[in-house]
């Protein structure tokens, strides 16, 4: 019989990107490839690559050399988002063989077949404006919970993004075929399934992005709060002016759903958010904070925000500063400002130096870690219901809160991969 060959996956970006690289593995191991650790030597290596970091070409270059040191004769195989947006330039990698961009991601098996070392690198990549259809995901094995991606896309032009280049318009999976994938977790242990995708709130354009108006993310999750044997669900991100007061009153009241929203900001002046092309105002954001925190003191609140745009002055940095700190939020995700190739940021003007760039994410990662030390001490002494990971580290586990405070206590087998209740 012939000996199995071997595939090895790294993934990098965002929870959607860990989502599709969990799916594309197990669509290889059903062609016969047998599952390794990207240390290890395989046949076939997999790079899912993200455009939203900074130096996405240079982790992907150090990525190709590790494998060319280790296992001069694999093949290796680039596809993500920056392999969409810089097919040509990824090619040109010593030690490529593949480039697959966003409409042939999931055809890697039939790829993978016809693929020789030696050929000159192959890339397999469209016009994005000619992407339809979706391919479902999800996570699986990795960890203690799920990603399931549920939309792909954007339709949102944003001044600062790439995205909408690297995965194509707005589309999404229907709610019963949700419900199905759902249904396929059943016995895999999974206790939490993390939603996911580009733009969550946009949910309901089907799979070709022509709008559907009889399913909405309300009814999604709706649907998905009657699945018994998922114990928990988030919501990974999703846009202030698409987060719905009903879609608020409805985690209120879910028994599955855990308080917990992670929802971009980006800027606290709503100069720069027209700038960036954002669909709403920093009240809107206010209003929905304030909603959630009417309706669940206890809700963790996470915030995107960039720092260092163009146009962004001292004063309008001290805004978004202000209305952070004064905002009952619970920890940010900070960004500084890098520019995008074939992005309208790129006309603005003026420039703020990258030196004060870096000041600016230092004071807000601050801030943010105040914020979260208030929320964790807020809540010390009640009794939460903890989702602890399998993983044992020097003896100690590490789970969260339904409202997203880590806990880490000694290691104990029977907590393993259990929502526990626990005194924080």
């Amino acid at each position: 019989m012939a000996e199995k060959r071997t595939v090895a996956f790294h993934t990098l970006g965002c929870k959607l990107n860990f989502s599709e690289t969990s799916t594309l593995s197990r669509l290889l191991e059903n062609e016969g490839f047998e599952k390794r650790e990207f240390e290890e030597e395989a046949d076939v290596y997999v790079i899912n690559t993200c455009s939203v970091t900074d130096n996405a070409d240079k982790e992907c270059r150090h990525l190709v050399r590790r494998i060319q040191r280790k296992a001069p004769e694999s093949l290796v195989v680039i596809t993500g988002c920056y392999a969409q947006l810089k097919p040509r330039e990824i090619a040109e990698i010593p030690g490529v063989d593949l480039v697959l961009g966003a409409a042939e991601k999931f055809n890697i098996a039939h790829h993978i077949r016809e693929l020789a070392k030696g050929d000159s690198a192959k890339i397999c990549s469209c016009d994005i404006e000619t992407i339809t259809g979706f391919n479902a995901s999800y996570s699986l094995n990795d960890r203690t919970r799920t990603f399931l991606k549920v939309q792909d896309g954007c339709d949102y032009n944003c001044s600062f993004c790439t995205i909408p280049m690297a995965r194509g318009k707005s589309r999404s999976d229907s709610v019963a075929n949700v419900l199905r994938n759902v249904e396929e977790l059943k016995g895999s242990d999974v206790k939490e399934i993390v939603l996911t995708g580009v733009n969550l709130g946009d949910f309901g354009k089907g799979p070709d992005g022509n709008k559907r108006h009889e399913e909405d993310f309300l009814d999604l999750i709706r649907e998905l709060d009657k699945v018994e044997h998922i114990d928990r669900y988030r919501i990974s991100s999703i846009e202030p002016n698409l987060l719905t007061n009903e879609i608020v009153e409805f985690v209120a009241n879910s028994r599955r759903f855990m308080p917990h929203f992670h929802i971009p900001l980006q800027s606290g002046s709503n100069h720069i958010l027209g700038l960036m092309r954002r669909r709403y105002k920093r009240e809107l954001y206010a209003e929905r904070v304030n909603l959630i925190k009417t309706l669940m003191p206890h809700c963790a609140i996470g915030v995107d925000v960039i720092v260092g745009f163009p146009g962004e002055s001292n004063d309008h940095f001290k805004e978004t500063f202000d209305f952070l700190h004064a905002l009952d939020v619970t920890y940010l995700h900070v960004f500084t400002y890098s520019e995008r190739d074939n992005t309208k940021a790129l006309e603005i003007d003026p420039v703020v130096p990258v030196n004060i760039r870096n000041e600016r994410n230092k004071t807000l990662r601050n801030l943010s870690y105040m914020k979260m030390q208030y929320f964790t001490q807020l809540h010390a002494g009640q009794t939460r219901k903890v989702l602890f990971e399998r993983h044992e580290k020097n003896g100690m586990m590490e789970g969260y809160s339904d409202n997203y405070i880590k806990v880490t206590m000694p290691y104990r087998a029977d907590h393993a991969n259990q929502v526990v209740d626990c005194r924080l």
